[in-house]
């Protein structure tokens, strides 16, 4: 017999938590310069208990092909990609609606 997902009560395999959460998220990003002058992507505002934070920043770094890391709630990836993340983050199931550019 399969598991039953606690939040929706669903089958594991037909579960709907992850997508209903994606949609409710308010996503800032902006970028910071760090030491020697370098440029990181930070995305903040999204619910660790909800989405699996570091799943998510190995898809981004995948995607964007650069280096990164997920740590106290945000995403930090290295080099500027805020004209990217937007539209890799609603493929990935995300409102664009929410996703804020600094």
């Amino acid at each position: 017999m399969s598991e039953i997902c606690i939040k929706c009560g669903l089958p594991i395999e037909l579960c709907v938590c992850e997508s209903i959460a994606k949609e409710n998220q308010n996503i800032i990003i902006s970028i910071e310069r760090r030491k020697f002058g370098k440029q990181y992507t930070v995305i903040k505002g999204i619910d660790q208990s909800d989405i699996n934070i570091k799943d998510l920043a190995k898809k981004l770094k995948a995607k964007l092909a650069c280096g990164g890391t997920a740590k106290n709630g945000k995403i930090d990836l290295q080099g500027n990609h805020k004209t990217k993340i937007k539209e890799i983050l609603s493929h990935l199931g995300f409102s664009p609606e929410t996703i804020k550019i600094k």
